[in-house]
């Protein structure tokens, strides 16, 4: 019987089919692989900056804000200057991430006070849980609407639930992905924020992965996935509520988590080695310059500047720019004038970065 009103989550519920067992190792397996081939990146600030700018550019595709590759990495969130609307959003998910990421290890809990936190900085402000109903979802052939977000004042008592759901353990004997799953599909039907719901969602996602110990920084590219097989998401998320199907939708979402962990590992892989190449050619080319700060930075922005060499290496202006054009005449970057900026492009990494997912 379809039910177009939120549904209380039974914790008797039980989920865990032979095929979502079998579908948990492989996506477990996949997600360890991850974990470990990350964790020998020697500064894994330069995976959580670059990648964090990827999930957030297809995350907000995701809601139609769509942004290229070259918009992103042109743009400077510590400057606050941005090449387009679009991507001063995708910053502003990618700052989310990083801070809620942050919270996390600090605390070892995802709390309301996380979730609320994380939303103001996609949204740029402090509204709060939304005072007023959701917006209803629609039939786009028939009008007749097919679900409707719980209203305003049952979101408080919900959003307690939802927060006990996600950090007691033992409240539920699934496996940590299934859990995910399914914490996912209720805060995305709790709909607790007039806007940001989607977005926040795919964070909390990523969050609780690292809280529970399955990713050691957040590099989980879930967000491609979902953007890549977005009707099919929808559909689920809609089938759940109106039969209680729940074994497709976390077949769905396992199949995510194993798809983007391999090719996560595979670009984790990709920018190691290439890492070493730009290390024994500047050794060779350029020995002076040379330093693993140097290199980082590279890595750490695919379009770097003359000021995030001084900011980060703490050099003079003059010497940061020496840096890079003795780069640029070894060709390990190349040089763009944008506007007033000149910007030396990491060819190598931004294609790898561009390639992800595409094979």
């Amino acid at each position: 019987m379809v039910n177009n009103h939120f549904q209380h989550l039974s914790l008797t519920l039980d989920i865990e089919s032979r095929p979502i067992l079998k579908k948990l190792a492989k996506a477990h397996q996949a997600l360890a692989e991850l974990k470990g081939v990350a964790s020998s990146i020697p500064n894994q600030s330069i995976l959580s900056n670059t990648l964090a700018l990827q999930e957030a550019k297809d995350s907000s595709a995701i809601e139609n804000i769509i942004t290229t590759h070259d918009d992103v990495y042109q743009s400077d969130s510590l400057s606050q200057q941005f090449v387009t609307l679009a991507a001063k959003e995708v910053h502003a998910y990618a700052s989310a991430l990083q801070n809620g990421f942050e919270r996390v290890l600090r605390t070892g809990l995802l709390t309301n006070n996380d979730i609320l936190e994380i939303q103001a900085s996609i949204e740029n402000n402090r509204a709060g849980f939304r005072k007023l109903p959701g917006t209803a979802l629609k039939n786009d052939l028939t009008g007749e609407t097919v679900y409707t977000p719980p209203s305003p004042d049952e979101i408080e008592s919900l959003m307690r639930q939802f927060e006990r759901f996600v950090n007691e353990d033992n409240l539920v004997d699934w496996d940590p992905l299934t859990k995910m799953a399914v914490m996912h599909h209720q805060f995305e039907s709790i709909h607790p924020f007039y806007d940001g719901n989607g977005r926040t969602g795919r964070i909390l996602n990523i969050l609780y992965l690292v809280k529970q110990g399955l990713l050691g920084s957040p590099i989980l590219y879930l967000s491609r996935f979902i953007n890549q097989n977005k009707s099919e998401y929808y559909r689920l998320l809609q089938a759940v509520r109106d039969t209680g199907e729940w074994e497709s939708w976390v077949l769905f979402m396992l199949e995510g988590v194993e798809q983007t962990s391999l090719q996560t590992t595979q670009l984790t892989l990709g920018i190691k080695e290439l890492m070493l190449k730009y290390k024994h050619k500047m050794r060779n080319d350029v020995p002076k310059i040379y330093s693993q700060d140097l290199i980082n930075n590279l890595f750490r922005h695919p379009y770097t500047k003359i000021d995030f060499v001084v900011n980060e290496l703490g050099v003079h202006r003059n010497t940061a720019t020496k840096y890079l054009d003795e780069l640029v005449r070894i060709e390990l970057l190349s040089k763009h004038k944008i506007g007033k900026d000149n910007f030396f492009l990491n060819d190598a990494l931004f294609q790898l970065l561009l390639n992800v997912g595409q094979k």
